[in-house]
């Protein structure tokens, strides 16, 4: 298929992104919750990942801790849910985004975190 005024090394994603959960680290989540529970008329789900403690309400993903724990989650700018993680990680990889960590399981589904070309880093979900 080709677009008027496209150029040969454009390449057109066609992977669907299911919905994106926005991270946001506060200091206290304690405080931060009722906030955003309120805000999403969600009710949090609250769990722990290597230090870092954590609350999903609705369309985010809230987390605090010390500094040197909450780097390797508030490196990533939103999580992106898809249908097809393997296909989604095929297409973006092939658009130029750069693969920093490749699909492996987690308690929850899978996931894979990318680095888009255009600098925003993004973790991937999916079955």
């Amino acid at each position: 298929m080709t677009f008027a005024g496209a150029h040969e090394d454009v390449v057109v994603l066609i992977m669907a992104i299911d919905s994106a959960i926005v991270r946001q680290r506060v200091e206290d989540l304690d405080a931060a919750v009722p906030f955003y529970e309120r805000l999403t008329g969600s009710s949090a789900s609250r769990f722990a990942f290597a230090g870092v403690t954590l609350a999903s309400v609705g369309p985010f993903l809230l987390f605090a801790g010390p500094d040197e724990a909450v780097q390797r989650v508030a490196g990533v700018a939103a999580t992106l849910t898809v249908a097809d993680l393997d296909a989604a990680v095929e297409e973006a990889g092939a658009g130029g985004a750069e693969i920093v960590m490749p699909i492996h399981p987690t308690p929850n589904g899978r996931r894979a975190v990318l680095r888009h070309p255009y600098g925003g880093v993004f973790e991937y979900v999916g079955p």
